[in-house]
C-alpha cells in the first residue's frame, strides 16, 4: 500500500526533475493520484514516466502556459501550449465554470494540449462546484469504425459529471472505443487473454492477439455503430471546432520522437445549476431519482443498482485511509521513475 500523500509527494518531485514549476506539478499529480486512488489505474500514476519522457524530450513544454485565445460571455478557445494535459485541463474547466456562472452554461474548447488522462476528473471538478458538466477528448485513430479494416478515429474519451446534494457525484467516465487502449497494454504486459471484442485485426474481423496492438490492430467501437457515433461527437467537440488538431494529425504521446507535441484537444462543457434551477430543488429532485433506481428490482446476488462513479468514489474513500493498493505493471512503471530521476517512492499505508 502506499499513501495518497506519498505518491502525490513522488508524482511531484519526479516532475520538478524535469523542470516543471511547483504548481503545474501538484495539479497534475493530484490529477493522476486521484485516478489511481479512484481504481482506474490505466490512466493515473502509470502514465507518469511517458510524460516525463516527453518534458524531457521538449514535446510537452514544462513551463508551458495555457492561454485564452478567444471568448465570449459563454464561450472560451484555449491554446493549451504543449503543456502537460491536466494543466491546460484544470485551466479549461476552470475558465468554463467561471463563465457557466456568469451566463449559464459555457463551451470551453482546448486546443494543442497533452494527453488529458482520465477526463472524468475534470467533470468531478465541476460537479463538486455545483455544475453539471460533459468533458470530450480526441487522440490520433486507433479504434475502426463498422465495417473499416483499420483505425479511424481515436478511442475519443467522454465523461460527465453531475452534482448530488452533499453527496458525491454522478461520474461516468468512458472510452468510446469497447476498451481503452491502455487496458490491452495491462492485460497483454500481464499475459491475460484479451476478450474477442476488444480489438480488430487488420482484416476487419475480431481478434484475440494483444500483441497486434496498435501497430496491426486497432481497438473496436463500443457497441458498434453507437461507440463510432459517440467518438465522432468527441472529434467535432474537442478537435474541429476549437481549431485542433483532428484524427491523424494528432502525434501519439507513447511511440513519437520526445521531441514532437502530441497536439491533443478536449473540450469542457458547464451548466450552472444555480443559474438555471433552484438548487434545492434540483438536489431534491436527483435524490428522488437516486432512491428511485438504488431500489430497483436486482438479480440475484445483486446487492443494488449502482450509479456511474459509485463504485470508484467508495475506492477513493478507502484509498484515503487505507492507502492505494497499486498494481504491479503500474509499481513497475514508477520503479522505473523512481530509478532514472533519483526519486524515492514510500510504500506505505496512510
Amino acid at each position: 500500500m502506499i499513501s495518497i500523500p506519498a505518491l502525490t509527494s513522488f508524482c511531484q518531485q519526479a516532475l520538478a526533475k524535469v523542470n516543471v514549476s511547483p504548481k503545474d506539478a501538484q495539479t497534475t499529480a493530484e490529477a493522476l493520484v486521484t485516478t489511481d486512488a479512484m481504481g482506474v489505474f490505466t490512466h493515473g500514476t502509470k502514465l507518469l514516466g511517458g510524460y516525463l519522457h516527453r518534458l524531457k524530450g521538449g514535446g510537452y513544454r514544462c513551463q508551458g502556459q495555457p492561454r485564452i485565445e478567444r471568448e465570449g460571455p459563454g464561450w472560451a478557445v484555449i491554446d493549451g501550449d504543449s503543456a502537460l494535459g491536466q494543466v491546460g485541463s484544470v485551466f479549461a474547466m476552470q475558465t468554463a465554470i467561471a463563465k457557466a456562472k456568469q451566463v449559464g452554461i459555457a463551451y470551453v474548447g482546448l486546443r494543442n494540449t497533452g494527453h488529458i488522462g482520465a477526463a472524468g476528473y475534470y467533470s468531478a471538478m465541476a460537479a463538486r462546484a455545483g455544475l453539471i458538466s460533459m468533458v470530450t477528448g480526441n487522440d490520433m485513430p486507433s479504434v475502426a469504425a463498422p465495417g473499416s479494416r483499420g483505425a479511424v478515429l481515436g478511442s475519443n474519451p467522454i465523461a460527465y459529471g453531475v452534482p448530488v446534494g452533499n453527496g458525491d457525484p454522478i461520474l461516468l467516465d468512458m472510452a468510446t472505443a469497447a476498451v481503452a487502449g491502455g487496458k490491452v497494454y495491462a492485460a497483454h504486459q500481464r499475459g491475460e487473454p484479451i476478450p474477442p471484442t476488444w480489438l480488430i485485426g487488420p482484416d476487419g474481423h475480431p481478434t484475440t492477439d494483444g500483441s497486434l496492438y496498435p501497430h496491426n490492430a486497432s481497438l473496436a467501437p463500443m457497441a458498434g455503430h453507437k461507440g463510432y457515433g459517440f467518438g465522432l461527437w468527441c472529434e467535432v467537440l474537442a478537435g474541429v471546432l476549437p481549431g485542433g488538431r483532428i484524427t491523424w494529425e494528432v502525434g501519439s504521446w507513447i511511440f513519437d520522437e520526445p521531441s514532437k507535441p502530441s497536439w491533443h484537444n478536449a473540450s469542457f462543457v458547464a451548466i450552472d445549476v444555480a443559474t438555471i434551477a433552484s438548487p434545492e430543488q434540483f438536489a431534491e429532485r436527483m435524490r428522488k431519482l437516486i432512491d428511485e433506481i438504488h431500489s430497483a428490482p436486482t438479480a440475484e446476488g445483486v446487492e443494488r443498482v449502482l450509479l456511474p462513479g459509485e463504485r470508484e468514489w467508495a475506492l477513493h474513500r478507502r484509498a484515503q485511509t487505507e492507502g492505494i493498493n497499486l498494481p504491479a505493471d503500474v509499481l513497475a512503471k514508477l520503479k522505473a521513475v523512481a530509478d532514472e530521476y533519483g526519486v524515492t517512492l514510500e510504500s506505505s499505508g496512510a
